[in-house]
């Protein structure tokens, strides 16, 4: 509904692995790079903008780099972890809460990259961020969990909307 509504900015980004396993599931040899293809299907789907998520693991990269230097200065819960993966930050939460300290405070690289879409490039774009949409292709179900926690939304706007696996983008297609 999101992809036909002409009010609507649709934003997508993708994962590194989408561009690979996507050719597998039109039996493409394995390895395959459908990087191509898979921006051309998406726009075709309807979407506004493609992104790349490596964009936001850029900036998840530095900021982590720039957390844990604050805290080897202080020698402060170390070793750090990255809380990249929402799996892994389940785990902790569920099984080993005393390592909570330990885990970055940083998001992971889609929902950072998500929060950039509606402030930064909303902002440059001249789009009001109530009207973007944001999408991310992931291989993990369990970026579905993470969009929906409490902490990935600012101003009351999620920071991803939308997490669909690779395989439910070869259906859209």
């Amino acid at each position: 509904a999101k992809l036909k509504d002409p009010d609507t900015y649709v934003v997508v980004q993708t994962a590194p692995a989408v561009r690979v396993a996507l050719g597998e599931e039109f039996q493409m040899p394995i390895g395959t790079n459908v990087a191509g293809k898979m921006v051309t299907a998406l726009k075709r789907l309807g979407f506004d903008k493609v992104f790349d998520t490596n964009t936001g693991a850029d900036f998840t990269i530095m900021e982590e780099a720039n957390e844990f230097v604050k805290r080897f200065k202080k020698n402060d819960n170390l070793p750090m972890m990255t809380s990249c993966c929402p799996a892994w930050v389940k785990y902790i939460e569920s099984y080993e809460p005393d390592l909570l300290p330990h885990l970055s405070s940083c998001k992971s690289p889609h929902q950072m990259f998500g929060a950039l879409i509606k402030s930064y490039y909303a902002n440059k774009m001249g789009i009001n961020p109530e009207k973007i949409y944001t999408v991310s292709v992931m291989p993990c179900i369990a970026k579905k969990f993470e969009r929906q926690r409490p902490e990935m939304q600012n101003d009351g706007l999620w920071d991803v909307d939308n997490v669909i696996t690779t395989r439910e983008l070869s259906r859209m297609i």
